[in-house]
């Protein structure tokens, strides 16, 4: 997609070789006849600029400003293949009006110094832009139009808000991109497609037959996809990692099309590639649903179950007996997972570095004791509102698994100073802890931490009673802790 070459094109998309004598001659005598010629010949490439142009109007709302059609991310590219928002427009209109002028002799000695610039350079300095500029670059001239929609620019499309058509948008853009490589885009590796509920399965479907190498897909928010579209994606998309359908409350499963099923069976075993997968929020989501999706994406890494409200310790069972690998999950909100479902999750022992457990009422000591037990490279633990945790459960926890970094416990009213001592003299490597609402806490036990955890980055005291001179100690002992709290007193 570089210059034109010299090679001018008419209407009808043939070297026209006529009309630019016809333009030419029309110049030198007539203007007022070349400027009618050329209005002609910019209506008539206009009327078929749809054939290889996407029109702003399927992505840009009418209130939004001119060419941007996805977040306006100021986010620049460090190389060639750098992130682009999906950006659609026409082309120049100095491409249009008069495309078969040669450049008199005094236009040529005006010519800019960066004109002389080979395409490849362009295309270096438009990797480094932030998306905006890009945006405006693509209307300075034929040029730059044709190097901005280089392939090596779009390896992601964003498109974000419910005003976009977003299944005419996709439709497009591929079309677009699959210029230079008919029915595929190759270059394109990233969809972003964030609240849009005019997403449907059309849509995935378009960049299921046209990308396949995607490896990123992000459609949460979008209500109105089902399984159909989501096995088509994962099936016809053998390299895709990164999967994000939270907020889709149709989508119940992962899982391959009953076609590509048959035909993997015998070389991948029915396995999908997938190692991050986020379904937050999808409430149907039951524990055979979670069965199908750990017998297919045996590759997971990065599990995330929030909210669905479903799921309970025999669906834990299914994920721990096929996914072995997971660092991080996250159950949080899932009401049904108790103690059985903590002993199923510490199976996966020192592999598991993240875990969420928020608001799982039924979660008590002897869980957390499972986990600390077996569990000992854990990084991360979110126990907020766990009230059936007291001092016993951060005893197993401090001396189990001494690299902690991130603690919440917040709402567990039964965690007091005695608690945290343990917390203390165990975990030096604590950097955020979050005690909000704790309502045995005291200065005492924060002092503690504070003498103790010297890299301490954030604390949370809030709705606890706290003095003003323990905050003061914890200031002044961790220099760099930012301190959450609700003490108008302290500042």
């Amino acid at each position: 997609m570089g210059a034109n070459n010299g090679k001018q094109y008419g209407s009808d998309g043939k070297g026209s070789s006529s009309i630019s004598s016809d333009v030419s001659s029309s110049t030198d005598h007539t203007p007022t006849k070349a400027r009618k010629n050329a209005a002609t010949s910019e209506d008539s490439d206009l009327s078929i600029r749809t054939l290889s142009t996407p029109s702003p109007a399927l992505i840009c709302p009418p209130s939004s400003q001119a060419f941007i059609n996805g977040k306006a991310s100021s986010t620049s590219s460090s190389s060639v293949t750098g992130e682009t928002v999906a950006m659609v427009h026409a082309p120049p209109i100095t491409c249009l009006s008069r495309p078969h002028l040669k450049p008199t002799a005094r236009m040529q000695k005006e010519q800019a110094p960066i004109d002389i610039l080979p395409d490849q350079a362009f295309l270096q300095i438009f990797s480094h832009l932030p998306t905006n500029q890009l945006c405006r670059c693509a209307r300075v001239c034929c040029r730059w139009y044709n190097l901005t929609w280089d392939p090596r620019l779009w390896r992601t499309i964003r498109l974000t808000g419910d005003t976009v058509h977003v299944d005419r948008a996709l439709r497009v853009l591929t079309r677009r991109l699959c210029q230079d490589t008919p029915n595929v885009c190759l270059m394109l590796e990233t969809v972003i497609v964030t609240g849009c509920r005019r997403l449907t399965d059309r849509g995935l479907y378009t960049i299921a037959q046209c990308c396949p190498e995607l490896r990123r897909l992000e459609v949460s928010g979008c209500h109105n996809i089902s399984n159909e579209a989501v096995f088509n994606i994962v099936s016809r998309c053998p390299n895709l990692e990164y999967l994000d359908v939270s907020g889709c409350y149709n989508v119940t499963c992962i899982s391959l099309t009953r076609e590509a099923s048959v035909k993997l069976s015998t070389m991948h075993g029915k396995q999908i590639s997938i190692r991050y997968l986020d379904m937050t929020d999808c409430f149907v989501l039951e524990d055979e649903g979670l069965h199908t999706i750990a017998a297919h994406c045996t590759q997971l890494t990065h599990l995330y179950l929030r909210r669905c409200v479903r799921i309970t310790d025999e669906g834990l069972r299914y994920l721990v007996i096929y996914c072995s690998s997971v660092k991080e999950l996250s159950v949080s909100d899932c009401r049904f997972v108790s103690d059985f479902g903590l002993r199923e999750i510490a199976k996966l022992e020192s592999r598991l570095r993240y875990l969420s457990i928020a608001h799982c009422g039924r979660i008590t000591d002897v869980g957390i004791r499972y986990v600390a037990k077996y569990c000992s490279k854990l990084r991360y633990l979110n126990a907020r509102g766990c009230e059936g945790i007291t001092d016993h459960g951060l005893e197993y926890l401090a001396k189990n698994c001494a690299k902690l970094k991130s603690l919440d416990i917040g709402k567990c009213p039964l965690v007091s100073d005695a608690g945290l001592e343990f917390l203390a003299l165990n975990c030096f490597n604590l950097k955020r802890l979050s005690l909000k609402s704790c309502e045995s806490i005291t200065g005492r036990g924060l002092q503690i931490v504070a003498a103790n955890c010297f890299d301490l980055q954030m604390m949370n005291v809030q709705d606890c009673d706290i003095s003003v001179e323990a905050l003061r100690f914890v200031k002044r002992h961790c220099k760099r802790c930012v301190i959450e709290h609700t003490n108008p007193a302290f500042f």
